[in-house]
């Protein structure tokens, strides 16, 4: 009997934290939100703006609402191409990665996301830098 508890446990434990990381992040409603105000202070960084001069930023905030939803554990599919594909020839430096997720960090902390959520979210969210990064 206690075998079968923990093994309950163990195997629901993981999708209990990743459901719990997307509530935090206020589902999907909050993830969008979080994601628009990140993309408006990309817009005015002159650091990065330049990445998405040419892009459907429509597009873009919804393929990155979608990843974060779908890496937090919501009920999304990330519907665009994989990391390494889509930011091919970019350009995209350490300190290009690097602002971004400042102004990741800056949206969430605006719109009152716990701190271990947005490590959580980071946590998620980094092994992705070198497929976008290029050296």
């Amino acid at each position: 009997m206690r075998i079968g508890v923990l093994l309950a446990v163990l195997l629901f434990t993981p999708l209990s934290i990743a459901q719990n990381l997307y509530q935090q992040l206020g589902e999907k409603e909050g993830i969008e939100t979080v994601v628009e105000e990140m993309l408006y202070r990309v817009g005015g960084d002159d650091r990065i703006a330049h990445h998405f001069t040419d892009v459907d930023i429509m597009r873009v905030h919804k393929l990155i609402s979608e990843q974060i939803c779908d890496v937090s554990g919501g009920p999304c599919d990330y519907s665009g191409d994989d990391m390494k594909t889509s930011h091919r020839n970019m350009g995209v430096t350490n300190a290009d990665f690097n602002a971004l997720v400042e102004h990741l960090i800056a949206a969430m902390e605006k719109h009152d996301i716990p701190v271990s959520a947005q490590n959580q979210l980071l946590g998620l969210l980094a092994p992705m830098h070198g497929d976008i990064v290029e050296n």
